[in-house]
């Protein structure tokens, strides 16, 4: 059944106005500088983009933002002034421009995130853990509503499983499909996930080491691995989530999953890898709360990409 569609009411339309100056207010976006530093809200943003995608067309930088190009020119123009961006041509159309930080442009993020988490954290820990639980579960209700209106009405519900017979070969062949439609991806990528399920099927501790696979109408819509890299360390492999499940949490409950089951295993901290292409999956690490700790080039997949790692702590409650 289709969800009927109405006008917002005042009444409505004053709640989230209400709600947004207090958030606003709250999280100190409202001062001169950002985290008491010099960087507007959205200087900090670009700044955050770049750190986290290494090197990336400008025209890209603009539309994942939604900045007006001038505006987005004059903040790169002062950035490169003050030593904290180097661009060039792109090396897939030289018409484009490729912007990335200097290391100036990372120490002076570094500053900038170290800040802001410090900030957040002295925001959340005053509250109980489910407090805290119910707060993220309630920001996460928020932007899948407001990314995807329709999906959170006419959708499914989403569990998320044990793997079943037959999901590990749909885990594959979903994997090489995707990213050869959506990425151009060749077949050695299809190789590398058959031998990553291929291992784990293999020889998978299950105290330590699990798979879940997210379904909606009895039909799989996501995948995550998590399996031992170290005995401390769990590393996170094969997230996937279905063109017609985005933006509903399905990758974020994914990586909940993970999370938990690691912390519950006992690693004490959790490592992926991914390449800066994948913006969406970027996010929702980033919203898990995993940080960039090392970026490099490589070939592959048919490709020029740039690999990224990615590390976050793991805290028992």
């Amino acid at each position: 059944m289709t969800a009927v569609v109405t006008g917002a009411s005042a009444a409505e339309i004053a709640a989230v106005r209400a709600f947004n100056r207090r958030y606003t207010e709250v999280i100190g976006v409202l001062r001169e500088g950002l985290v008491d530093t010099e960087y507007s809200l959205t200087e900090a943003r670009i700044l955050f983009e770049l750190a986290t995608s290494g090197s990336t067309e400008a025209i890209r930088l603009r539309k994942t933002l939604g900045l007006d190009p001038g505006y987005l020119s004059r903040i790169l123009t002062r950035f490169k002034n003050r030593g904290l961006i180097e661009s060039s041509r792109s090396s897939s159309d030289g018409r484009r421009q490729e912007v990335r930080l200097t290391d100036r442009g990372r120490a002076e993020f570094a500053v900038l995130n170290q800040r802001s988490g410090v900030d957040v954290r002295r925001l959340l820990e005053p509250h109980h853990p489910a407090e805290r639980a119910k707060l993220i579960r309630a920001m996460t209700t928020i932007q899948q509503i407001l990314e995807r209106p329709e999906a959170a009405a006419d959708s499914p519900p989403v569990t998320i499983r044990a793997p079943k017979p037959g999901d590990y070969g749909w885990v594959i062949q979903r994997n090489a499909a995707l990213y050869a439609a959506e990425y151009g991806w060749d077949a050695s990528y299809e190789a590398l996930v058959t031998k990553i399920v291929a291992d784990f099927l293999e020889s998978h501790d299950d105290s330590r080491e699990r798979a879940w696979i997210a379904e909606a109408g009895g039909t799989p819509v996501g995948a995550v691995f998590c399996v031992a890299d170290s005995k401390t360390t769990a590393r996170l492999r094969l997230l996937l989530v279905e063109p017609s499940a985005r933006g509903l949490g399905v990758g974020s409950a994914l990586v909940g999953h993970c999370l938990r089951f690691a912390t519950d295993a006992g690693y004490t901290d959790m490592v992926l890898w991914t390449n800066d292409v994948l913006a969406a999956a970027r996010h929702i690490y980033q919203r898990a709360g995993f940080e960039l700790v090392e970026s490099a080039p490589h070939h592959s997949f048919g490709h020029d990409l740039i690999g990224q790692t990615w590390r976050r702590a793991l805290r028992p409650e």
